[in-house]
């Protein structure tokens, strides 16, 4: 099985935008029959996040995770279709995907708790990607779970592009902080006072920097909905309307 992650950029991108995402589009998706289907949106609950970054134009507004048996097959090639009428620009990644703190079960189509942050990462090609990759997994995993809020942790490492003129990506990360992380910093690093917010991020700051992270990445503040899990059979798709 693989997992594919599907960018949609536009600009506009209100409320009435992520409804239809998570009704018309998914139960589209649904008919599928995909082993997994998670959809990560910026809608009401989180759009005005503190810790929003955007390098792209227009932005990522959501995220769509495709578990599927073939990447180059029709059922893949048809989800892109389904989300290419949605969005003004669709790109697709293959990923491998690795889970320090997996997401916790959430019924069908139930929206997950707190934030889902959403960051693109780009290796500095002055970076070898064995040094970037034990860095950023083999160092700064436990980091980001020290110093961070963090109670969900997934690691997607990008194998490649593909769809064309697919902006270039080394990784896709989600973390899941408190919903309280949308509006304040010590929410977000789990910081007692102020001294203890300054020693997360300068913590955070130094290993992100080690492998590029603090520059040139799109964070993108989301809700996360899982519809069905490739993992779990307590879960199941969603029954369409």
């Amino acid at each position: 099985m693989e997992k594919v992650i599907v960018t949609l950029r536009t600009g506009t991108a209100d409320d009435a935008w992520a409804e239809r995402l998570r009704g018309q589009v998914v139960d589209e998706l649904l008919a599928l029959d995909p082993p997994g289907l998670t959809v990560h949106v910026r809608d009401a609950a989180v759009r005005d996040a503190l810790m929003t970054l955007t390098t792209l134009d227009p932005p990522v507004q959501a995220l769509v995770s495709l578990w599927t048996q073939q990447y180059y097959g029709d059922q893949a090639t048809t989800a892109l279709d389904i989300l290419g009428r949605h969005a003004e620009h669709v790109a697709a990644y293959l990923v491998t995907e690795s889970a320090p703190m997996p997401p916790a079960p959430t019924p069908p189509g139930e929206r997950s708790p707190g934030l889902a942050n959403m960051a693109l990462l780009r290796r500095p090609a002055d970076l070898d990607e064995a040094t970037w990759l034990s860095r950023w997994h083999g160092s700064h995993t436990q980091v980001a779970i020290d110093t961070q809020s963090t109670f969900g942790y997934v690691q997607n490492y990008v194998v490649r592009g593909l769809t064309p003129d697919a902006p270039a990506l080394s990784a896709i990360v989600e973390e899941q902080f408190p919903i309280e992380a949308v509006g304040s910093l010590h929410a977000f690093f789990g910081a007692a006072d102020d001294a203890d917010l300054s020693d997360r991020m300068q913590k955070m700051v130094a290993s992100t920097s080690s492998f590029g992270a603090s520059t040139n990445i799109d964070a993108v503040p989301t809700s996360r909905y899982c519809y069905r899990s490739p993992f779990r059979a307590d879960v199941a798709s969603r029954p369409t309307r």
